[in-house]
């Protein structure tokens, strides 16, 4: 995997990092901070089921897995209708974790391309999962 997409793999988690960061310090309301970290998160979900839309089309899959790939947006939008509940950031969380051990069963590309996915997936998901944990606790 080139380094400049595990640089922008990386760099998908500054906000999270930085809405942890804006709540520890109380830097501003609590509520803001909540909705803004929901919201990435949920528009950030929806970008996982990309990879296995472009997977089902590429390879004339027509089972499964275009269904799946529609899910996080769908589960992302709900969540963004939920903003304030206090179950929200779990389901988002769980969807990350489900998704990244779904991608590496499914996913049909090149086998050295899926495990240097599955391993910077690993990563930034247990990072994603972590502050979620940080947002859901803190609060």
């Amino acid at each position: 995997m080139k380094l400049q997409a595990k640089l922008l793999g990386y760099a998908g988690l500054i906000p999270f990092l930085l809405l942890n960061l804006a709540l520890l310090f109380d830097a501003y309301p609590t509520s803001l901070i909540y909705i803004l970290f929901t919201q990435y998160s949920a528009v950030l979900l929806s970008f996982f089921g990309g990879i296995h839309w472009y997977d089902a089309i590429s390879s004339n899959k027509s089972g499964h897995q275009l269904y799946i790939a529609m899910l996080p947006t769908f589960i992302g939008w709900l969540c963004l209708t939920q903003t304030g509940a206090h179950w929200v950031l779990g389901v988002l969380s769980a969807c990350y974790v489900l998704l990244m051990f779904y991608d590496k069963q499914v996913l049909t590309l090149p086998k050295t391309m899926v495990v240097d996915y599955t391993k910077l997936r690993m990563s930034l998901t247990t990072i994603v999962v972590l502050s979620h944990a940080v947002m859901i606790f803190a609060r």
